[in-house]
């Protein structure tokens, strides 16, 4: 076991390295860089002929190391990451990445987490009842949810629900966290309820693919286990179908569920970070856009690198518990 811990481990430090390098080379690819956002505001805002801002923009490169090479630009940040943990400056905010992005990580983290887990447990839910009433209206209402989780645009729910916010229901609670007298309150149900109202939709919408795609994958792994000897030979002792499905059926079609649970977390993230974008709410999405506009490309670097290692950090996790529940993993049989 302590083997196959090992060899994911190293091979998921690998993965972490190829996707920060690949990220930042991607980030870069466009032409211009920060100093020439500079430029253009010191044109367009100050009023600055375009020679002198030119040089502003020269000014502004030296002195943020921008005029060094890529790969040069690649070794410090990380370097400084590995050496130092430090993710670079915001060129934009004028301090460490980290701590522009530390402002709104947790959030996401914990809007993301939160849709998970009801995507994972109403999915499995609806999956498991779906099965059990193949052909009958549990399985048709199902496979209609799951058609609309699986096709409909996460940013085009966030429109329609921006739409309603806006100018169907009045809503004052669009673009924050939090209403005024809960920004600075200590926490109480009833700033939690208030964060509730903020962020249901971010939560409805990003939990909603989820929970289409746990649902799919639960009942056609439950049917395909149902009509398993086993199955057939516990019904044939009498014992109840409740105890056949629950006891003897569920858990032999959960694996390919907790295999996919690595990828199922960064699917909340992104789905978070489209909503939030949408709606404004500041999570980590919306920072991620302004960051991309405006070229603060350690800013954006950065958040690239928390996702890939959310990323790779679930499939770690999924791995070690799929080790666990099949002993023919942690032996080396699909090592």
């Amino acid at each position: 076991m302590l083997a196959f811990v090992f060899r994911r481990f190293v091979s998921a430090l690998g993965l972490v390295f190829v996707v920060s390098l690949v990220s930042f080379m991607l980030i870069q690819a466009p032409p211009g860089d920060y100093a020439d956002t500079v430029k253009a505001t010191a044109m367009s805002r100050g009023g600055m002929g375009e020679a002198d801002a030119e040089k502003l923009a020269q000014q502004t490169r030296e002195r943020l190391h921008l005029d060094a090479s890529l790969p040069v630009q690649y070794a410090n940040w990380v370097g400084g990451i590995v050496m130092r943990g430090d993710f670079g400056p915001s060129f934009l905010q004028n301090r460490p990445a980290m701590s522009v992005i530390g402002e709104r990580i947790w959030w996401t983290l914990g809007i993301a987490l939160a849709c998970h887990l009801l995507a994972t447990v109403i999915g499995c839910g609806l999956g498991i009842v779906a099965a059990v009433n193949q052909h009958r209206w549990g399985d048709r209402a199902a496979t209609v949810l799951a058609f609309l989780g699986m096709t409909i645009p996460r940013f085009f729910m966030a429109l329609v629900i921006l739409y309603l916010l806006a100018f169907v229901w009045r809503s004052a609670t669009i673009g924050s966290l939090f209403s005024a007298q809960y920004i600075f309150a200590p926490w109480s149900f009833a700033k939690f309820w208030d964060l509730v109202r903020h962020v249901w939709p971010i939560v409805f919408i990003a939990a909603f693919g989820g929970l289409a795609y746990n649902l799919r994958v639960m009942r056609g792994n439950l049917l395909d286990v149902l009509r398993q000897p086993f199955i057939e030979a516990a019904r044939a002792k009498g014992l109840p179908e409740r105890k056949v499905v629950m006891k003897h059926a569920v858990p032999n079609a959960i694996h390919p569920l907790v295999m996919n649970q690595g990828l199922i977390m960064p699917y909340m993230v992104s789905g978070e970070l489209e909503a939030a974008i949408v709606l404004a709410i500041p999570t980590i999405g919306p920072l991620m856009l302004q960051s991309l506009l405006v070229e603060d490309v350690y800013v954006t670097a950065s958040i690239f690198m928390i996702l890939s290692v959310i990323l790779v950090i679930g499939n770690f996790l999924a791995d070690v518990a799929l080790a666990i529940l099949d002993p023919r993993i942690r032996q080396g049989a699909f090592a």
